[in-house]
């Protein structure tokens, strides 16, 4: 097989890969729209949201920043469908390829559920989800009213549960519509009428599941007036456990599902019967626990007797005087370690700021200050050596003996050098000086 040659290939890190991938997904594809489930959802202390976005087919990890989330009116959850804007990139570290969501917001159910917080707002603030205003269910419950559809799902559920149960209980059904427009003033009408009539300990509003649209008129300010304002305690059973309406907020209390209510305010016959034995039980180890409790009572008070023995009280003493003494030896030990130990430290101190440290240091730069004075002066006197040899060179090369020695002679003339012939007349008496000698003349 064929293998390029180590100068051909072009080789890259991991890193340099992942930020090479993250700018041409920035660059290329940019800013998209993009309808999904939420799933996966989480909120980092820092603010951050993380979750993923995801269909039928395929998913993608997504990231929003708390500088874009706080513009978000609702919290996302698990299921929620949204329409998100957002800029596809790579988080470099791990290669995930990811989104960077912009914006987010509901889709499809949008506008209702704005609604629906707004209102949930409203109410929170005139104190309807106060949990001072709830009530708490009776202890013992016979009679059961139930707020729902005649024919829906959640009746049968609900009748199914308690027949299992606890058979004895009775039921009162106020049937009323539980989806359309005139539904919320139904469901406040019936629970007029349970309230008027006080024939039953608790109540049961709800139905089945649905979408945002069938639960809505659960979401209606008059049914939870109708709720905040009943005598009687209400449960709210409306939909699946996902499913969340005002209903539940205001009621005294919620149950995921309409089976669940039924389970709430219902007590099986056989739970009932081990609710007795668990009394029973709990009766009897009462019972034991305070024998239990006098019989310790009793040994604590022998022990306390024992301990105030003069006996006793001399060997109290005694311990206590060799803890003392311990204390005080192991004191003196540790304290004579440490003068030792600062003795030790202070010595080292001490060590190096000795004289005869210094001294050698100093006598050690003395000679070397010495050996470079020796050296500058040596080549000094070199220098001036070779520059006075230099300078006899040149004067010996202009000496008037360096001329007599090539065959030249001065003529003198009462010690004066003769530089002309007019200088002389007939019977000077000249000297010729040659370079081994001189001879006396003259002149004719």
């Amino acid at each position: 097989m064929f293998s390029a040659s180590p100068a051909n290939r072009n080789i890259f890190t991991v890193s340099k890969l992942n930020h090479l991938a993250r700018s041409v997904l920035e660059s290329e594809i940019g800013q998209v729209w993009l309808s999904a489930e939420i799933s996966n959802f989480v909120a980092a202390s820092s603010g951050h949201w993380y979750f993923t976005l995801k269909d039928n087919r395929a998913q993608i990890k997504s990231a929003m920043f708390k500088g874009a989330n706080r513009k978000v009116m609702t919290r996302p959850k698990e299921g929620d469908k949204v329409l998100v804007r957002a800029n596809l990139s790579i988080y470099e570290p791990r290669g995930d390829y990811q989104l960077i969501v912009e914006h987010l917001e509901p889709e499809g159910e949008g506008q209702l559920k704005r609604q629906f917080e707004a209102l949930k707002q409203a109410l929170s603030a005139q104190g309807l989800f106060a949990s001072q205003n709830k009530q708490p269910l009776p202890s013992h419950i016979s009679r059961i009213g139930i707020v729902t559809s005649a024919t829906g799902a959640a009746l049968h559920d609900i009748l199914t549960v308690l027949k299992r149960r606890n058979p004895a209980v009775e039921v009162v059904i106020y049937p009323t519509q539980v989806q359309g427009v005139s539904a919320s003033r139904q469901i406040c009408r019936a629970i007029e009428i349970a309230n008027q009539r006080k024939e039953v300990d608790v109540l049961i509003v709800g139905r089945g599941g649905g979408s945002l649209e069938d639960l809505w008129c659960f979401n209606e300010e008059n049914v939870a007036w109708a709720i905040h304002n009943s005598v009687l305690p209400i449960v709210s059973a409306v939909g699946h456990e996902v499913d969340v309406t005002i209903a539940d907020f205001v009621a005294d209390l919620r149950a995921p599902t309409p089976s669940a209510a039924a389970e709430l305010v219902s007590q099986s016959q056989v739970e009932m019967l081990n609710t007795l034995l668990a009394k029973r039980d709990r009766l009897y180890k009462n019972a034991r626990t305070l024998i239990k409790e006098l019989q310790y009572q009793q040994q604590s008070l022998s022990q306390e007797l024992n301990a105030y023995h003069p006996k006793n009280q001399l060997r109290q003493h005694m311990q206590r005087v060799d803890n003392q003494l311990t204390a005080i030896t192991h004191n003196m030990s540790t304290r004579l370690m440490r003068a030792k130990q600062s003795s030790i430290n202070l010595s080292s101190k001490l060590s190096q700021f000795s004289p005869k440290a210094l001294l050698k240091e100093k006598q050690q730069t003395h000679g070397m200050l010495s050996q470079r004075l020796t050296q500058a002066w040596q080549r000094g006197l070199e220098q001036r050596q070779l520059t006075l040899a230099n300078a006899s060179h040149l004067l010996d090369t202009v000496s008037p003996l360096s001329t007599l020695a090539r065959g030249y002679s001065i003529t003198f003339k009462d010690d004066k050098v003769v530089k002309s012939q007019k200088a002389l007349t007939e019977g000077d008496v000249i000297t010729n000086r040659f370079a081994d000698g001189e001879v006396k003349s003259t002149v004719k």
